[in-house]
């Protein structure tokens, strides 16, 4: 009878030579799959490179100029000039290779310039900055225009001017007329502005971009007005694009003569949305949407029609308005059934869309203090006497001050 020690030694090697076969298949299958990928890429094999030969090649080959087309001049009858700028060189007369088409080279965009020969060997796309391409949004926001209440005229009224012409544009062709592109909206805050774009943002397959218009203030002279020139070269590739602009007082206010540097840089920003707006290029299908809580502030050369086509007041819900509020903000809240939401509304005059979903908030939080899995309609009461008349002392300076 053989020992045990021997028994599992034999096991041992048994296992070890199995190992090396299974690692065998494997770097056989391994080497093969190698080699059908170099045959499909056209690779040669590692016996046939050549490491120096390809050094010299990254040696010898040449760095380029980026420059900007600045102007077309027209030299002769069948050919063309292009004037480029290249940065801490100066100005320069060039052609392009024989590989280019004129068709492609156009003033403003950035070309690459042999250093040796100055001939223009590549177009390169136009260059955006970071920032605004940061601003568009690549999901689609999760408002719905039935999860808005209290602003159903003005949904109708930016749908007329937003959605049908992205969505039916040849109702506007058979009518010869150009629809309208630019909406202000105004009103206090909280009455859903901001809401309102979101949902158009929703409801149309346009890429949306939304500006918080305080970005905008730049401290170095001319980097606000680039930075609004790139949203609308970005805003132009899309098939259909919509630009929103919110807190619009920020850099819209109205013009003045004693201004400071930062001042005149402002106004230098507002003067370049207002030539994006109404310039000569034409901007194809993109809707500028704009928000502000002082529309009395705002330039008049920005408010005129043709820019600004279409003003939009959101003002406090209606009593209708609240109580529709008030439904959508606690449908997917464990509430008892017998809410009286017309009672709430009545009891909470001239709150805003905002203020009424804090007042479902502060409700389950009450609820919550009491250990309890459901809202009744006390905590409803609770919540409006904190919210509603708890933070009127805010609304005035001078209630405040006394207040305190």
């Amino acid at each position: 009878m053989k020992k045990p020690h021997k028994i599992f030694l034999k096991l041992y090697q048994y296992a070890i030579e199995i190992f090396i076969l299974i690692n065998k298949k494997k770097q056989s299958n391994t080497q093969k799959s190698f080699f059908e990928i170099n045959t499909i890429l056209n690779f040669s094999s590692k016996t046939k490179w050549n490491f120096a030969y390809d050094k010299i090649l990254i040696e010898e080959d040449k760095s380029m100029y980026v420059a900007h087309c600045v102007q077309t001049v027209q030299l002769q009858s069948n050919i063309v000039g292009y004037i480029v700028d290249i940065k801490h060189s100066g100005k320069f007369l060039v052609s392009p290779t024989e590989k280019i088409s004129p068709i492609d080279i156009e003033e403003g965009k950035r070309v690459c310039l042999d250093k040796n020969k100055y001939q223009i060997q590549f177009v390169l796309p136009s260059r955006i900055d970071p920032r605004v391409m940061s601003m568009a949004l690549e999901e689609k926001p999760d408002i719905l225009y039935s999860d808005i209440g209290g602003c159903d005229e003005q949904i109708i009224s930016i749908r007329e001017i937003v959605e049908y012409p992205l969505l039916y544009p040849k109702r506007f062709s058979l009518l010869g007329i150009d629809p309208p592109k630019g909406i202000l909206m105004f009103g206090p805050p909280g009455t859903g502005k901001t809401l309102v774009a979101r949902a158009v943002a929703n409801r149309t397959n346009a890429c949306f971009i939304r500006v918080i218009c305080s970005e905008l203030v730049q401290k170095y002279i001319g980097e606000g007005s680039r930075l609004v020139r790139e949203l609308f070269q970005l805003s132009k590739r899309k098939n259909a694009c919509i630009i929103f602009f919110d807190e619009l007082d920020a850099i819209g206010g109205t013009r003045f003569q004693d201004g400071f540097g930062g001042d005149n840089e402002i106004q230098r920003t507002m003067l370049e949305i207002v030539n994006q707006l109404d310039g000569f290029d034409y901007r194809g299908n993109v809707k500028v949407l704009m928000a502000t809580n002082r529309p009395d502030t705002i330039d008049p050369a920005l408010m005129r029609p043709g820019r600004l086509d279409r003003k939009i007041e959101f003002s406090l819900p209606t009593f209708e308005g609240r109580i529709k509020i008030l439904k959508i903000h606690s449908k997917n809240m464990k509430h008892n059934a017998d809410i009286r939401f017309e009672l709430l509304a009545r009891i909470c005059p001239g709150a805003t869309g905002a203020d009424i979903r804090s007042i479902c908030t502060e409700a389950g939080m009450f609820a919550i203090r009491k250990k309890r899995n459901y809202i009744e309609e006390e905590d409803f009461f609770l919540a409006i006497d904190k919210v509603v008349k708890g933070y009127s002392k805010f609304n005035a300076s001078v209630k405040y001050l006394n207040y305190n």
